[in-house]
């Protein structure tokens, strides 16, 4: 009997898997991949998104093309729950896919309450997509009038967006706005004060303004409100308030890490279900729990390729090793960069350049692929 893969996500985790499907094929096996969208975009290149120094076709990947030239079956659907048991996968339209072999890399997401999702002028920094309708917005609002830009978080996701905001700003060439970020205590607190400073001193020689003084409370689409009673009148939000997996394994019964991510072994493959295996910022890795950065998906491509073959064909599955600490560069906008490298920390527009040249050099090599097919 034909067997069939199922991947749920068409993300950084799967793309050496996506572009193999044609193997799987010859070899007698379906392939269905489920995802919300016919495309992927790179987040790594979101925030340059935002601020124009990229177009949306820049940073995104074909995902339905290449599926189905290859000759698998692309669902454009989103998958709410597993039965291990039958081994189905369910979408939000009430469809189940059976499955021998299944992997996720179905990404995270921003926690955001349903207020909020309905508010027309709050956006959270995931799915990227959602950076491309707020750009357009913005440009609108920055042409119209000054106004304030809220960014609520302390991590490098807020520090990104506020940069590439000021950015877009400056390419509108109207009303530069008023930006904020609102980062609890401590902004960058799990960075080396190296790396804390250099961001700082370039968010703020834009006039950016970092709130340090106490988290969030409440958030109403015009207003932010402090713990501590302060409140500040805004005209758009950016919800950064990190990102969390996505829930279907919680929901499904399946085994999952404290972060309510996929438990996964060394094999990437599920501590209790040995037909199941993920990658990305859905999985956590327990072996060593990995920060959410797209490196480690990029690293675990190869490892998923041959685990998942060889899982539907019997064979020996290999070992995933997370690899050397990895480069962290952040785009703090206006070609200004800061690069952390073990010991090596540095600022500006080398640092960029350099994030540039790695970014636009990965989406060539897949986007290179699409127009083979």
């Amino acid at each position: 009997m034909r067997k069939n893969l199922v991947l749920v996500g068409g993300g950084h985790a799967h793309m050496m898997t996506l572009e193999s499907i044609s193997r799987f094929i010859e070899k007698g096996i379906k392939v269905t991949v489920i995802g919300p969208s016919f495309y992927h975009y790179y987040s790594g290149m979101g925030p340059g998104m935002l601020g124009g120094t990229y177009t949306p076709s820049d940073i995104r990947f074909e995902t339905k093309k290449v599926v189905q030239k290859q000759g698998g079956v692309f669902v454009k659907d989103k998958v709410v729950r597993v039965d291990p048991d039958k081994k189905e996968v369910h979408t939000g339209t009430g469809h189940a896919f059976s499955y021998d072999v299944l992997s996720f890399n179905a990404g995270s997401y921003v926690p955001m309450h349903k207020s909020h999702k309905e508010s027309d002028n709050i956006y959270s920094v995931k799915p990227i997509e959602k950076l491309m309708e707020a750009a357009d917005k913005l440009k609108a609002l920055f042409a119209e009038k000054k106004i304030i830009v809220s960014i609520v978080g302390g991590g490098p996701s807020s520090a990104e967006v506020a940069g590439n905001v000021w950015q877009l700003a400056r390419k509108v060439n109207r009303h530069m706005p008023g930006i904020y970020i609102f980062a609890g205590v401590k902004f960058m607190a799990r960075f080396p004060e190296s790396v804390r400073t250099r961001v700082i001193l370039c968010l703020r020689k834009r006039g950016i303004q970092i709130f340090e003084t106490g988290y969030v409370k409440n958030i109403l689409p015009d207003e932010i409100c402090l713990e501590s009673g302060e409140t500040f009148s805004t005209d758009f939000i950016f919800m950064a308030l990190g990102v969390k997996p996505s829930p279907i394994f919680e929901e499904s019964g399946l085994p999952v890490g404290p972060d309510k991510g996929l438990l996964v072994n060394k094999y990437l493959q599920s501590v209790k279900y040995p037909e199941i295996f993920g990658g990305g910022d859905c999985i956590y890795f327990k072996d060593q729990p990995l920060d959410k950065v797209g490196v480690y998906a990029v690293r675990e491509n190869p490892v998923l390729l041959h685990n998942l073959m060889a899982s539907l064909e019997g064979g020996s599955l290999d070992v995933f090793d997370p690899g050397p600490e990895y480069l962290l560069i952040f785009n703090v906008g206006g070609s200004h960069g800061v690069l952390k490298k073990k010991g090596l920390v540095f600022g500006g527009r080398l640092a960029f350049m350099i994030k540039d040249h790695i970014d636009r050099k990965f989406m060539k090599k897949f986007q290179a692929f699409e127009k083979v097919l």
